[in-house]
């Protein structure tokens, strides 16, 4: 001991004749140029724990990926339904084991696509769905009773969900076979993406609607994926996106309750979603303290008894905003660096953005090597074989609670506001991320933050790349198909079913049953959006200070 006593003052004696440069986290957190046994002074043990344990620190599983690796769930949906099809088995025969749908915006902002208003954006960036009969095409032939499907999509997410549903019983799949996801977090698109159509009252309703069908009629199905990605690249740090993340999240379990629901019912309807960026430990941390906070607001908050309530699921997305236009086969290498964070940070879900999406869709050849970049942190590197392998380390454990303590407090301040829900009707979360995404821009700008190829490192010429190039031809093969459709249904059923929704609507029943009937009608997103819309209203954005 006294050895160990001596080379620690030694170093003490080191440092203070030649000080390092202070450093921290991107979200602020100072932090010290090493860390030792006293890091871990007055730290409770129990917090941190055992993988598959109360409060799940380590992960919510008891040996994580040795029992089963994450889902290998790369975002994909372009063009029409056949082409996404094309995309979907193209990356199931490559090795992928779980699917998601990538949305046009007229479909994420309910929009028909014969409609004049959005002509330019059909098929753009996502896949157009019109009617079911879009969504038997994009699934033909996929075996949806073995593989979950993930939608990433908000304003009409209870609209989408009809769909499937209708789809998978049309498919005989058996409803405990029905297994995946819809975004469905209407908050975070008032704060930081903009798909949204009704106002917070409404919205929260049809969540709340979709919450409680999944969880009698598809239980294996997440109704909701709170997405603090979107805080992310919208330019928030990362104890922003959890706290902002974990805040929905309890506003939209309080509404459940509100509803009458039984927490333990519906606690498996919930998950999450996030982006990792580049600060390798912040990541993992962030993670870590994400999920501890989580089994404590559920088990002490909400009252939940069931072990499984407790856990923290979490799919991610590697990239997004940290893609380089500058370099881009850079952004290969981040995506992996980000992929490892998350994997050790116990993801159960990952997307790795291909290299050449801050120019436009993945090719192909960009979306496979996506693809292998986490095959090959799966298969070859060793990182999976041991359960929460950082776990212990004097640096990620001091991390984990600073992050923790700093993600409780900013909760606490949203709950002084009163709640999400009314911070985000004010515009204060809004203003808050603005500021930190001009802060992290003056950094970047002043060199203070070196973006490698964009303020170090950099060259005149840009390699050239061969990029995705959208059919021309989109527009009139969807609005061909979309007008056979409404040629081929049974107008007075239409008619009669949003009629049914509209009164539905007009009460408090839930509509899921009625979106279900008119999805089966062959309703269009368009008109039942319509309808909707007519009882609703639209939402209206906070005046800007």
């Amino acid at each position: 001991m006294r050895g160990q006593e001596g080379q620690r003052k030694a170093w003490e004696a080191d440092i203070a004749r030649r000080p390092p440069a202070p450093a921290g986290t991107p979200s602020g957190i100072p932090l010290e140029p090493l860390y030792g046994p006293e890091s871990a002074a007055g730290r409770d043990p129990s917090g941190i724990g055992y993988p598959g344990q109360y409060p799940y620190t380590r992960g919510i599983h008891p040996s994580m990926y040795r029992g089963r690796l994450w889902t290998f769930r790369q975002y994909a949906g372009f063009g029409t339904a056949e082409d996404t099809n094309a995309r979907y088995r193209f990356l199931l025969e490559q090795g992928q084991t779980g699917l998601s749908v990538a949305l046009d915006l007229p479909t994420q902002m309910g929009y028909d696509s014969d409609d004049p208003v959005v002509e330019e954006e059909v098929g753009r960036v996502g896949v157009a769905i019109d009617t079911l009969a879009d969504m038997e095409v994009i699934f033909r032939g996929l075996p949806l009773d073995k593989v979950s499907t993930s939608f990433t999509i908000n304003g009409t997410a209870a609209i989408l969900l009809a769909m499937y549903l209708a789809l998978c019983e049309r498919q005989s799949v058996p409803r405990e076979k029905i297994a995946g996801t819809i975004q469905n977090d209407i908050l975070k698109e008032y704060v930081s993406r903009g798909t949204w159509i009704y106002p917070a009252g409404p919205s929260i309703r049809l969540i709340v609607d979709t919450i409680e069908h999944c969880a009698l009629h598809a239980p294996n199905f997440n109704a909701i994926s709170i997405a603090g990605a979107h805080f992310r690249d919208a330019g928030a740090t990362a104890v922003q996106e959890m706290a902002y993340t974990l805040a929905d999240a309890v506003a939209y379990v309080q509404a459940c309750v509100d509803r009458g629901l039984a927490v333990d019912a519906i606690a498996r309807q919930i998950s999450f979603f996030f982006y990792t960026h580049m600060d390798f430990f912040e990541e993992v941390a962030k993670y870590r303290a994400g999920r501890r906070l989580w089994a404590k607001i559920m088990r002490e908050r909400f009252g939940a008894r069931d072990p499984r309530s407790w856990m923290f699921r979490f799919g991610c997305v590697c990239g997004g905003s940290t893609l380089t236009v500058q370099q881009p086969r850079n952004n290969a290498v981040r995506v992996a660096y980000e992929a490892m964070a998350s994997v050790l940070g116990g993801v159960q879900s990952m997307f790795t953005t291909a290299y050449d999406e801050a120019f436009a869709l993945p090719t192909e050849e960009s979306a496979e090597l996506a693809l292998r970049t986490q095959q090959i942190l799966a298969y070859e590197t060793g990182v999976p074989s041991v359960a929460d392998p950082l776990g212990g380390s004097w640096f990620v454990e001091a991390l984990t609670d600073r992050m923790e303590e700093e993600i409780a407090a900013l909760m606490q301040r949203v709950e002084r506001m009163g709640g999400m829900v009314a911070a985000v009707e004010q515009g204060q979360i809004q203003r808050e991320i603005a500021q930190e995404a001009y802060r992290q821009q003056q950094r970047v700008e002043s060199g203070e933050k070196v973006v490698v190829g964009v303020n170090r490192f950099t060259r005149e010429e840009e390699p050239a790349l061969a990029l995705y190039e959208p059919d021309p031809g989109i527009l009139d093969r969807q609005r061909e198909r979309l007008a056979g459709v409404k040629a081929h249904r049974d107008p007075a059923r239409v008619t009669a079913t949003l009629r049914y929704l509209e009164e539905t609507a007009k009460g408090t029943a839930n509509l899921m049953p009625g979106l279900i009937e008119c999805v089966g009608a062959y309703c269009t997103v368009g008109e039942i959006n319509g309808v909707l819309l007519k009882v609703f209203g639209r939402f209206q954005e906070p005046v800007k200070i």
